[in-house]
């Protein structure tokens, strides 16, 4: 069983039926999920984080959304650059960045 340090979650605006739609979708959250995967991967931390896309959270004006766990720290408004510092940050560095949580 994989038993990774951090479990990343990512809004991906799915609907129970499967369709995409919504805020978190409609900025491009799919790709959101693509570039913690990448930047992930770039930095060998793989077998230490997981990233799986979700459906929705409910707070779609916070949006795009992801959740790390097992803190449970939430981060909202979420953009490529911020990614790569919450993977450097706290990912890699163990530290939440504050200033995107939410």
């Amino acid at each position: 069983m994989v038993q990774p340090k951090y479990h990343v979650f990512v809004c991906g605006s799915s609907r129970i039926n499967g369709t995409q739609m919504g805020t978190c979708f409609q900025k491009k959250s799919v790709g959101l999920v693509q570039k913690f995967m990448q930047e992930i991967e770039e930095r060998d931390i793989s077998s230490d984080c997981l990233v799986t896309n979700t459906g929705c959270f409910g707070i779609c004006d916070k949006g795009p959304i992801a959740v790390v766990y097992p803190e449970g720290v939430w981060y909202g408004n979420l953009d490529e650059a911020k990614i790569e510092e919450i993977c450097e940050k706290h990912l890699e560095g163990g530290v939440p960045v504050e200033e995107y949580k939410i």
